[in-house]
């Protein structure tokens, strides 16, 4: 079994920076979108941004983090990015690596099959 491990997390302040990594533990691994959602406190999960693995490098945002949060994929690296700027108290979250087989970025929870355990990340104001 295919496990996504993140890593990074962690107490910053509102302005602040962090970086996400996400590492899948089989090399092989089959997969051609890799993606993070993000799940605060008292609400649904939400996607923040995917990329896809092979044949392009295509991203998607959502529109709450586009101009501040960037995805990257290091494929000799088998990982997967977040790099988060201008952090804002409402990004506080924890935030999951997620992967799919399927061709195509998508938003939605239900179509991502492999799944982190997830990273906290919490900006004080």
């Amino acid at each position: 079994q295919v496990q996504l491990v993140e890593s990074g997390g962690g107490l910053v302040q509102a302005g602040g920076s962090l970086r996400l990594s996400c590492t899948a533990s089989e090399r092989t691994f089959s997969r051609s979108v890799m993606a993070w959602f993000r799940r605060a406190p008292g609400k649904e999960r939400e996607f923040v941004a995917g990329i896809r693995w092979i044949r392009s490098s295509e991203t998607i945002y959502a529109d709450s983090v586009k101009g501040r949060f960037t995805i990257s994929r290091d494929i000799p690296k088998n990982t997967v990015y977040l790099q988060m700027n201008s952090l804002k108290p409402e990004d506080t979250a924890v935030y999951f690596c997620a992967a799919r087989s399927a061709l195509g970025i998508s938003t939605a929870e239900n179509a991502y099959s492999y799944w982190g355990q997830g990273t906290q990340v919490t900006v004080s104001s």
